[in-house]
């Protein structure tokens, strides 16, 4: 007897998910919330100072106007929707 699969989710099923994670896992398209507003990385993050300051470019989505270098300690946990 065989059993059935569950269907693929397709990409319109799939919804955006929340996770807090450590600023060097930042992707491109991430989304974050501070005391500014909701900004999007840009691009992949780099470290400094032997790998205690971490930074990443970000901007406020659809409007490349506003790109920016943001900086975080290295232990600090971030809260990001990933698509």
């Amino acid at each position: 007897m065989r059993t059935k699969r569950p269907p693929k989710a397709t990409p319109a099923a799939r919804q955006e998910t929340t996770r807090t994670i450590l600023p060097m896992l930042l992707q491109p398209r991430d989304l974050f919330i501070d005391e500014e507003g909701v900004w999007e990385v840009i691009n992949r993050p780099w470290s400094t100072r032997g790998g205690q300051l971490i930074h990443a470019t970000v901007q406020k989505p659809g409007d490349p106007s506003t790109r920016r270098d943001k900086n975080w300690g290295a232990h600090v946990r971030l809260v990001i929707r990933r698509a």
